[in-house]
């Protein structure tokens, strides 16, 4: 949120039910990428169903900035003009990311390896997040960075005129990281290298591919390695973007929680290393039905039908948190709502995400009459069963998008209605997540209780 923007505070009442059928914006992740690998392409990228929220625009204005020609078309498409590989002009101005820790992060390894010097900054929440993650292997090919001593934005990237490949094994599971490294080895010679432990989103192995670059994946039990041949000419590409299945997440989770519910959601994103979050409500017994799977833009697409089910709490296995590290604040409402126990292991990573995901949600479920246990990297959330929750609460956002929409969400299955202080973050990543929910019948209003 701006420094001048006034904070927008929302009520949400318990629902009758939620009912109809309706399509999700497009995936943030794929739009951010989409954005970047048209803009290093050889000639026009076509983009339909990009999303259109805060986070993405910056990209799109991040890339305008660094030479790239964009054009939004009355219709919602979108075209770039790309300036090539290694094409990247100085900007004219300091490259303002907002509150994008996606976009800051593959911007600077788009960067890094094209003789410019680049200023990135971000708001103030995208300001306290760490990025020494990613000026640690970026500076291996060559490009140098300045930053607060404690590797946090505002970052100044003086990229490398003769850049390096490199050979990275990740420490941290991290698909920000590893596109980064990827979007770096881009414009440089010979073979970049990326060793996975644990896998991770792989949007930008998918994409890079369909752009026509050299690229390899083997896997060797649970290690992948990723190899990218340097100095490719991408390809422009005409895409149509999945929906999100993170912002899915919220509406499947409604429906799960108020009873009588029944909704259809379309075309949405089911790729393996995004369905963590869809097998984790099927374990806890969630009534789900997939129907026209097809691919979308070498992404696997399906509809989804859910509808009110009694759910029992788990223990989710901390191996799968990659694979829906976004979707563990929804999950922590849902859990609420369950009979027993959700143990959520191996989270650590929420603490770094826009806000402290783990004490947001901790804090937030407790106001609301929930009974938590939280440590550095877990949290377990005791639910009593379907309409269990008090509620009556004004839960604290911390400017992050996920919190806000998760506690409207819980409010919607409560007993007494759930505020949020402020809603403006939600347009990060869910700009028509209001108008939406309206039309299946939340009941969410712009005015906090009183408490």
């Amino acid at each position: 949120m701006a420094a001048s923007q006034k904070p927008v505070p929302l009520t949400a009442y318990p629902a009758v039910a939620l009912r109809g059928t309706t399509g999700i914006p497009g995936d943030k992740s794929i739009s951010h990428r989409a954005l970047i690998l048209g803009a290093l392409s050889v000639g026009e990228t076509r983009i339909n169903g990009l999303l259109e929220g805060e986070d993405v625009l910056a990209t799109a204005e991040a890339v305008r900035m660094l030479g790239a020609d964009l054009e939004r078309r009355a219709d919602g498409e979108w075209r770039i003009h790309g300036v090539g590989t290694g094409g990247f002009t100085h900007p004219g101005d300091v490259i303002d990311c907002g509150n994008s820790g996606t976009g800051v992060r593959l911007l600077m390894g788009a960067v890094c390896t094209n003789p410019i010097t680049a200023v990135f900054t971000g708001d103030e929440s995208l300001r306290s997040r760490p990025m020494r993650r990613v000026i640690e292997p970026l500076s291996e090919f060559g490009a140098r960075f300045i930053s607060s001593p404690d590797g946090r934005l505002p970052v100044t990237v003086i990229g490398s005129d003769a850049p390096l490949p490199i050979n990275h094994r990740m420490t941290t599971a991290s698909a920000q990281v590893k596109s980064a490294i990827l979007l770096a080895g881009l414009n440089a010679p010979g073979q970049t290298v990326i060793v996975e432990a644990h896998k991770t989103r792989d949007h930008s192995e998918r994409m890079l591919r369909s752009f026509g670059a050299g690229i390899s994946v083997e896997e060797d039990g649970d290690t992948r390695i990723i190899t990218l041949s340097g100095f490719a000419e991408l390809e422009p590409q005409h895409l149509t973007v999945p929906g999100d299945p993170s912002s899915a997440a919220f509406l499947i989770a409604t429906a799960l929680m108020v009873e009588a519910s029944a909704i259809s959601l379309t075309g949405i994103g089911m790729n393996p290393t995004r369905v963590g979050f869809l097998d984790t409500i099927r374990e806890m017994g969630a009534e789900l039905d997939f129907s026209n799977s097809r691919l979308q833009g070498g992404e696997p697409v399906a509809d989804i039908s859910v509808s009110f089910s009694s759910l029992r709490g788990i223990e989710v296995p901390p191996e799968r948190a990659p694979t829906m590290i976004d979707e563990y604040p929804v999950l922590a409402a849902l859990a609420a709502c369950a009979d027993g126990n959700t143990v959520m292991r191996g989270i650590s990573e929420l603490r770094l995400k826009e806000s402290d995901r783990i004490d947001a949600m901790a804090r937030g479920l407790e106001a609301c009459g929930v009974e938590i246990i939280e440590t550095d990297d877990s949290l377990t959330v005791h639910g009593r069963g379907p309409g269990s929750v008090a509620g009556g609460a004004v839960c604290a956002t911390r400017l992050d998008h996920r919190i806000a929409m998760s506690f409207l969400c819980l409010g919607l299955a409560a007993q007494s209605p759930v505020s949020i202080d402020d809603s403006t973050a939600i347009a990060t990543s869910f700009p028509n997540f209001l108008p939406l929910m309206h039309n299946l019948g939340a009941d969410i209003r712009g005015e906090p209780i009183r408490g």
